[in-house]
């Protein structure tokens, strides 16, 4: 057996990120106290009366049930099913269908590397310009005027949409989390931004659409710079508040004393796409925008009492909660956007809840009403979804369209609380399996509020319904929700309607008063992460109760602490901080990962979830120094993938780059898009 591979020693609370990634994405979180106070049951507490988990799994596998006395009818495989008895892969086999290619091996190489016979294009870098009238980009010469008509920075969520009517091209829309000025602009002083640099940084922010062409003999993507559809949200766009909070006195600023009309969007990480053609933004790490903050509930969520890194408060009241205790509590929403009407207003939709939204994947019932699944990017904190009570309009017509544009205002609100079914004393927080071969149990989601069209109604008691929805967090602590290690991208199977969590990492698990390893977060000091699996009772989105297990237990397959769904360790490759998520079309699922703490750069992994080979997981890329691997798109012919904050080395400036990438040596580093392609032109990975 090989050693373990080299662990980094890098700023290690914050995983494998630099410090300087921490300063200015999240506002150094890993090293603020954690927000999470609440003396909240957490999973190790509650393992006591839990249902067996057989009997749990097959209740969550149940397809059909008899409308009349809820027999079942049919019975699919639980998840548990297929980590018992399945027969072993079969020798000489070259992979599940959809992940044939060589893996990439771990390395630390300045550039996006891909399997052997693939190939890549950059589709668009930061400062392209997309809109009509903006200048070709120049760092020296950059101006808020010109970036609010280019492709934002530090691209994370991607989505592609159709477009009908025009061959070989669809709209691409793209999350721009946030700005590393020290990367940005050359002589930047830290303590002293100008005001056009804090102006060209909102620029910068926000929410980008661009069309792009594709070439008909490859997967390479290309921009069309000046399409009617292209777009630019910024940290100064109107925006509209809808829903149960749009309104409410605890939204209102003495700028927009309606309280239904903000300006911008901030830190938007992951996402989603409907069924119905929009696309959903979650607004994560808000806190770090604000300062002064002095209530208990701005400290819940992380607000410091200070100045903040960018000194944006010096420059617009609005950043100071002294001036506009409100502002803060109008940011941290899932936001809409309909990509194919570039004169909308985006809503922010404040049923969904207020938190660190890492994405925001739906899910269809039978009956046809969105559930929007949810995770609170923060150690201790917890996940959620969203049950509309409306059912979505098929069709193209206009009406169909404005109604589905409401589905998101009305329905429940629910966080998630698990419980394991092994004895506690078996969960030792080493990460060792228990006796029964897995990490599993039940779950239950408990109700927070529910909008309808005449108001809405709080299930917490002591909270008004307003309250829930502006401090979410709040009401998770006071039902006894789960306390998971960092839940972030959260996704749905479309093909098994089971549902994958990634739990990045959490260094602070067991360490002094924090909680300590429980059945569904096993490690303490977890600096590798895990995938839970979920399967709704029934396989109904809309069930108030599940089953769970770990699909993936992160790290080096040498250490015993790792978990590949039960696949052959010596046969996947090394995955650390899973982070986005996403589904090929076979049904695999492929995991970005953020801060890589096994020595290797961050990467895009695919692994097979079903089948024989259910736990394969193949690296299929790395990005370059300092990048992050982001928004993930596996298409039949193509993977996209946003290559965010390259060269974010702590020490690095425009005049000390950490990296080269895209354009090589004298040329300013930028995140960017980028596309892979088999070079035979086949579909990937078969």
């Amino acid at each position: 057996m090989r050693n373990l591979l080299p662990m980094l020693s890098n700023h290690s609370h914050g995983g494998g990120r630099s410090a300087m990634t921490c300063r200015f994405r999240c506002g150094d979180a890993c090293f603020q106290e954690v927000p999470n106070t609440s003396g909240n049951e957490y999973v190790g507490d509650v393992i006591a009366g839990a249902l067996s988990r057989r009997s749990v799994m097959r209740a969550a596998a149940v397809v059909t049930v008899a409308s009349a006395a809820g027999t079942a009818l049919a019975v699919g495989n639980a998840p548990a099913a297929e980590a018992h008895g399945r027969p072993k892969p079969k020798p000489g086999a070259d992979g599940a269908r959809g992940l044939r290619f060589t893996p990439v091996a771990p390395n630390t190489a300045d550039q996006v590397t891909v399997p052997s016979g693939y190939e890549q294009n950059v589709v668009i870098r930061w400062g392209e310009p997309i809109l009509r009238g903006a200048p070709a980009f120049d760092p020296e010469k950059q101006t808020a005027k010109a970036q609010a008509g280019q492709f934002g920075y530090n691209n994370d969520f991607l989505s592609l949409l159709p477009l009908p009517g025009e061959h070989h091209r669809q709209v691409l829309v793209a999350n721009h989390e946030y700005t590393d000025e020290v990367l940005m602009f050359r002589g930047y002083d830290p303590e002293n931004p100008t005001r056009e640099q804090v102006e060209i940084a909102w620029a910068a922010h926000g929410l980008g659409v661009v069309v792009v062409q594709e070439e008909h003999r490859s997967g390479a993507l290309t921009a069309v710079t000046r399409h009617r559809l292209n777009r630019r949200l910024t940290a100064t766009s109107v925006f509209e508040m809808t829903g149960p909070a749009a309104g409410s006195a605890l939204v209102r600023t003495s700028v927009d004393p309606s309280g239904r009309k903000v300006l911008g969007t901030l830190n938007n990480c992951s996402g989603g796409t409907t069924p119905w053609g929009t696309t959903l933004h979650g607004e994560e790490n808000f806190n770090q925008y604000f300062a002064h903050a002095s209530s208990a509930t701005d400290k819940r969520y992380g607000i410091g009492t200070g100045a903040t890194e960018r000194k944006w408060e010096r420059f617009d009241k609005r950043f100071d909660l002294k001036q506009e205790p409100n502002e803060a509590h109008r940011f941290g929403w899932v936001v809409e956007l309909d990509p194919y009407d570039p004169e909308s207003t985006p809503r922010k939709r404040t049923a969904l809840g207020r938190f660190k939204h890492e994405a925001a994947q739906p899910r269809m019932t039978a009956d046809g009403r969105p559930v929007v699944y949810m995770g609170d990017d923060e150690r201790f904190d917890y996940f959620y979804k969203f049950v509309s009570s409306k059912r979505m309009k098929k069709g193209g017509s206009r009406a169909a369209h404005a109604h589905n544009l409401t589905l998101l205002d009305e329905g429940t609100l629910y966080v998630a609380k698990l419980t394991g079914d092994s004895p506690a004393a078996e969960i030792d927080g080493s990460g060792k399996l228990p006796s029964d071969g897995e990490f599993d149990g039940s779950g239950v989601w408990i109700p927070l509020a529910t909008a309808g069209p005449d108001g809405a109604v709080s299930h917490v008691p002591g909270m008004t319904a307003e309250e829930v929805y502006v401090f979410t967090r709040l009401a998770g602590d006071k039902v006894g929700a789960t306390k998971m290690d960092r839940p972030e991208d959260i996704e749905p199977s479309p093909r098994t309607g089971r549902v994958y969590v990634a739990l990045t990492n959490n260094s602070n698990r067991g360490k002094g008063t924090n909680p300590g390893a429980d059945e569904a977060n096993p490690r303490n000091l977890n600096k590798h992460g895990q995938i839970l699996e979920l399967a709704e009772n029934w396989d109904d989105p809309s069930s108030d109760g599940f089953a769970w297990r770990l699909f993936l237990v992160a790290g080096d397959p040498n250490d015993p602490a790792t978990y590949f769904a039960g696949f052959p360790k010596d046969k996947v490759s090394p995955i650390s901080c899973p982070d986005n998520v996403a589904f090929d079309p076979h049904g695999n699922l492929w995991i970005s990962t953020d801060g890589n703490q096994l020595g290797s750069h961050d990467g895009l992994f695919g692994v097979a979830t079903h089948g024989e080979r259910r736990g394969e997981l193949k690296q299929f890329l790395t990005v370059p120094t300092g990048a992050e691997t982001c928004g993930p798109i596996v298409q039949d012919r193509r993977v996209l993938v946003a290559v965010q904050h390259p060269g974010e080395i702590d020490g690095a400036s425009v005049e000390k780059p950490a990296s080269v990438w895209p354009d090589g040596p004298g040329r300013i580093v930028r995140p960017a898009v980028v596309s892979v392609w088999r070079a035979d032109g086949r579909d990937i990975g078969v």
